[in-house]
C-alpha cells in the first residue's frame, strides 16, 4: 500500500513566496510560520492576521430530512439554527467519545454546511452518510472551497474597505452569504479559533488567490501578518479552544472537555452517545481537561504523564507551550475529577523529571 500523497491548498505558492516554513499537516502542506510563531500570534492578539485553513472540509446537508439528519448525528440541537446562523456541535459514538467537533451553518431552509477537520475529512462525511436519514443528501464540497480565516481587533478594518455589504452587522456566530470580497462572491462568519474576534471567508477555490492578496494589501497600514497553525495553536490554546485528537479524541467526551454547552441531552431527537452522555451529566464525569500553570522550570508537552502527591498516575497533558500572551508555561491536561479543582497541586513527567504545577483557572486569554 502507497503512502497517501500530500495535498496542498490553492495558496501553496502564495505561503512559499512570503518565505512560509512549510510542514504536513491534516494531509496537507501548510504554513507553520512565516515570521516567527510568536510575532504572528502578537499580530493577532494586537492588531490583525490571515490565515489560510483551506485544509479544512466542508459538506453539504440537504434534503427534506436534512434536519431530522443533523439531530440524530449531532450533540447540539440544531433545530434552534436558522438560515445566517451558525451553531458549534460535536459528534459521538455511542460511548459518548468525539469523532468530531465543528460549526454548522444553516444555508436554505433545507441546506445546511458542516466543517469538519482537516484530518478526519473523509472520516466524518462516510459517518455523515452512513446515518443520513432517507430524503438526505450529503456532499464533499472541500475541494470547491477555500477557507480564509481573518482575526483579530482590526479584521474589521481590513475587511469592511473590500466590501459593499455592512460586515460589520453581522453578529458573533452569525453569517452572511454572497458578500461580494473584492468583487468575488463569499460567505462571510462572523468566527474564529483564536479567542478574537474576526471572520472566516468561504469562497471559490478559483478565487482565493485574489481575495488573499486583496486583504493583505487593505491590511498594510494595520500591520496585518500573514499566519501560520503555529500561531493558530498557541491563540486556540490560551482560549482554550480543543484541538481534535489532543482534548478531543474517540475516548475523549465533550462533557470532559468542557463543552456541556454544546451536548443538549433534552432534546427530542435521540442522537448517537445520547444515553452514554446524559448519564454521565448526571453523575459527572470523571475526569476533566483543566488548565496547568507550571511552579518549576519545564514546558508540558502533550502525552507527558501527570502524578497527583501521592505519586500516582492521574492524567496527562493534553496541550502545552509558554504562553506568548502571558510569558507563562501552562498546559491543558485530562485528569481525575478528584484532582481537578483549583489550586490542587500536580506533578507533571517531564522526560525525567518530575514538576510541580497546579490547576489554574481558562481560559487563560479571556479577551477578544
Amino acid at each position: 500500500m502507497g503512502v497517501a500523497e500530500t495535498q496542498r491548498t490553492i495558496l501553496y505558492d502564495k505561503h512559499v513566496e512570503l518565505g512560509a516554513k512549510m510542514v504536513p499537516f491534516g494531509g496537507f502542506e501548510m504554513p507553520v510560520q512565516y515570521d516567527s510563531i510568536k510575532a504572528e500570534h502578537r499580530a493577532v492578539r494586537d492588531a490583525v492576521g490571515l490565515f489560510d485553513v483551506s485544509h479544512m472540509g466542508e459538506a453539504l446537508i440537504e434534503g427534506a430530512s436534512a434536519l431530522d439528519t443533523l439531530q440524530t448525528i449531532l450533540t447540539n440541537d440544531a433545530s434552534k439554527l436558522e438560515v445566517g446562523k451558525a451553531q458549534y456541535s460535536l459528534m459521538c459514538n455511542e460511548k459518548g467519545g468525539t469523532v468530531d467537533d465543528f460549526l454548522v451553518y444553516q444555508l436554505a431552509p433545507e441546506q445546511y454546511m458542516v466543517i469538519p477537520n482537516a484530518a478526519n475529512r473523509e472520516k466524518n462525511i462516510a459517518w455523515l452518510k452512513q446515518h443520513a436519514k432517507a430524503g438526505t443528501t450529503v456532499s464533499d464540497v472541500s475541494d470547491d472551497y477555500a477557507l480564509l480565516a481573518l482575526q483579530g481587533p482590526k479584521a474589521l478594518d481590513v475587511l469592511q474597505p473590500l466590501t459593499d455589504d455592512d460586515v460589520g452587522a453581522i453578529g458573533v456566530f452569525r453569517f452572511q452569504a454572497d458578500v461580494a470580497v473584492d468583487g468575488r462572491s463569499a460567505i462571510v462568519s462572523r468566527s474564529g479559533y483564536t479567542g478574537e474576534d474576526g471572520f472566516e471567508i468561504y469562497c471559490r477555490t478559483a478565487d482565493a488567490g485574489a481575495i488573499w492578496d486583496a486583504l493583505l494589501a487593505a491590511g498594510e497600514s494595520a500591520r496585518i501578518k500573514p499566519c501560520g497553525l503555529g500561531a493558530r495553536d498557541t491563540l486556540r490554546f490560551e482560549a482554550r479552544l480543543p484541538l481534535y485528537g489532543q482534548e478531543l479524541t474517540e475516548t475523549i467526551s465533550p462533557l470532559e472537555a468542557n463543552l456541556g454547552f454544546a451536548v443538549k441531552v433534552k432534546k427530542d431527537a435521540d442522537f448517537i452517545g445520547k444515553e452514554a452522555l446524559a448519564a454521565e451529566k448526571e453523575q459527572g464525569p470523571t475526569r476533566k481537561i483543566v488548565g496547568i500553570e507550571m511552579l518549576d522550570r519545564g514546558i508540558p508537552r502533550t502525552n507527558y504523564p501527570i502524578f497527583d502527591a501521592n505519586d500516582n498516575e492521574i492524567g496527562h497533558v493534553t496541550s502545552g507551550t509558554q504562553s506568548p500572551t502571558l510569558g507563562k508555561n501552562l498546559g491543558l491536561a485530562i485528569v481525575k475529577a478528584d484532582d481537578a479543582s483549583l489550586d490542587t497541586e500536580i506533578i507533571v513527567g517531564v522526560r525525567k523529571r518530575k514538576l510541580k504545577a497546579k490547576v489554574v483557572p481558562t481560559p487563560f486569554y479571556p479577551g477578544g
